[in-house]
């Protein structure tokens, strides 16, 4: 470690700029009880218990004209290594590797392994929930003529490896991406813009050996108003294109409202909206919205019902919840009630048309930081389900369906210096 330090400290004083340099790490356990997680428990199946941990060493560099960043990541299960084990299940991953040129003072470009999350993270999110978060390989530029207004440009385009000649994408990842975000503010308005042209590769039904690229257009924009005692905020985003040869036409309307009681209480009400597509459509047209990209365990409950690796290309939902949360000092208490239905038409096997309720969530969450770097997480959720959710995830709805966490969050700066420019 030693050695590294030296040379990379050589390599900042060669320029005549300021330059920063730090090191820092993430440890982060995480116990988890999942009797009922994300779909419900069947008979005769006992609830699982595990604990799971990231484990990240980041590398930070910054000048006038230059800022890098590399994650190296490890994500494990406790336990799936013998003690005595020659080598890491997952091994160490590159989970971020960038480089920004800041090309003048108004425009930039950010290439590499990145993550990327815009506004409430619902359609490009980092998933950071996910011990093994999300990134990807991709381009971005920045235009930000003052600090009311930018302009993002982003574009990925993926490839298994290198080839001499065109090969079928075979990972189970978009084909490519292009997209704008523009953001501005007004005082107590902030509002977004975004245009996502995001391509998928599939095989034609006629010629399964023939791969062919669709794409499909997220369009919509968010607002968020703060003032005062009240923060709200409202989007709405919609769906064209097409889906492995299928029209695509779907939408998606959120809003929620916050009020802060006093320094210590807040209350809030949401609502949100995904379009689906009815069981028994007619229809060749999909009707269902997905949020590509989201962080979408911080919405729709915390169990991830729906759109954490689910839920796509289904009946949609509409989802009402509450939140009543309380802070004071170093300590944390948030309670989140959800009512859940579908948004189209759910049938059983035999054809017959459930009711759209699905079920109720319960969602408690404690958390303590105990120092600048050292935080602790508890949550715990209960699902209350329809006969209706049962049709669309098995299991049984009468079991007790319920999921309960502890976390653990270090994350220490390990080595950190400034040199002044001469």
């Amino acid at each position: 470690m030693k050695t590294i330090l030296t040379i990379l400290c050589l390599g900042v004083v060669m320029t005549t700029y300021a330059q920063e340099f730090e090191i820092s790490t993430e440890l982060r356990p995480r116990l988890e009880y999942r009797n009922g997680y994300k779909t419900l428990r069947p008979n005769d199946v006992d609830a699982a218990t595990y604990v799971s941990q990231r484990t990240r060493l980041n590398l930070k560099y910054g000048s006038e004209k230059l800022n890098a960043y590399v994650v190296f990541q490890n994500v494990r299960v406790w336990g799936d290594v013998a003690t005595l084990g020659l080598s890491d299940n997952n091994g160490t991953a590159i989970h971020e590797a960038w480089a920004e040129l800041k090309l003048d003072t108004k425009l930039s470009l950010k290439l590499g392994r990145q993550e990327i999350a815009y506004d409430d993270q619902r359609i490009f999110g980092n998933v950071g929930w996910a011990q093994q978060a999300r990134s990807h390989d991709a381009l971005v530029a920045t235009y930000k003529p003052n600090a009311k207004h930018r302009l993002d440009f982003g574009l990925a385009m993926n490839e298994n490896s290198e080839t001499l000649f065109n090969t079928d994408y075979a990972i189970n990842n978009y084909k490519a991406f292009q997209y704008l975000w523009y953001h501005t503010n007004f005082k107590s308005v902030d509002f977004s813009f975004l245009i996502l042209n995001n391509g998928l590769a599939f095989y034609n039904d006629s010629d399964s050996e023939e791969q062919r690229v669709d794409y499909n257009q997220t369009i919509g924009s968010r607002v968020t108003f703060n003032k005062n005692k009240i923060d709200t905020d409202a989007s709405i985003y919609f769906q064209t294109g097409k889906i492995a040869g299928v029209n695509l036409s779907a939408f998606n309307i959120a809003a929620n409202t916050n009020y802060s009681i006093n320094n210590k209480f807040k209350a809030g009400l949401g609502a949100e909206y995904l379009s689906g597509t009815d069981m028994d459509a007619k229809s060749n047209t999909l009707k269902s919205f997905n949020p590509w990209f989201g962080t979408n365990h911080k919405f729709n409950g915390l169990m991830d019902y729906f759109y954490v690796g689910n839920h796509a290309n289904s009946v949609g939902l509409i989802d009402i919840n509450a939140t009543l949360a309380y802070k004071k000092d170093k300590f944390s208490v948030k309670l989140m009630p959800h009512l859940f239905s579908s948004a189209a038409t759910v049938v059983d096997s035999t054809e017959k048309e459930m009711s759209n309720t699905l079920g109720t969530e319960l969602d408690l969450v404690l958390g303590y930081s105990w120092t600048k770097d050292v935080s602790f997480q508890a949550g715990y959720s209960q699902l209350f389900a329809t006969e209706t959710l049962e049709v669309l995830k098995a299991g049984n709805r009468d079991n007790t369906n319920n999921w309960a966490w502890v976390m653990v969050t270090v994350k220490p700066s390990l080595f950190k210096t400034t040199l002044k420019a001469e």
